[in-house]
């Protein structure tokens, strides 16, 4: 599956999908950098079938009204440090590629997975 990873996530996060075989971007590896306005997360999400995957209520409030970007995957934990982060994606990672292949807006907590319709 091909993510973006928006700013506010760590790049750890990005390094992890990568290692579990997916093609992924951190929005440090766009030109500029965690700069990047939305508006150009979303125009590439959608050139390159890319979820994004934020912690962002401006990119929900765009899917739900524009149906951009292609797919969201909404990181709902709240402060948590990257390693707990990073052991929450570790258990969850096939539910949320599941999830993913049939829902185009999914969200991620501590606890569960919420499949938005």
């Amino acid at each position: 599956m091909k993510f973006i990873v928006d700013a506010q996530l760590p790049r750890r996060l990005a390094a992890s999908l990568k290692w579990w075989g997916h093609d992924v971007l951190h929005t440090l590896d766009l030109p500029s950098g965690n700069r990047t306005p939305d508006w150009h997360i979303n125009k590439l999400s959608m050139e390159e079938q890319r979820v994004v995957i934020t912690k962002d209520a401006d990119f929900v409030n765009s899917f739900l009204l524009y149906g951009v970007p292609f797919k969201l995957l909404l990181v709902s934990t709240g402060n948590v440090n990257n390693q707990v982060l990073e052991e929450i994606f570790t258990k969850n990672i096939s539910a949320i590629i599941e999830a993913l292949n049939s829902y185009e807006f999914v969200e991620v907590t501590q606890t569960s997975l919420i499949e938005h319709r």
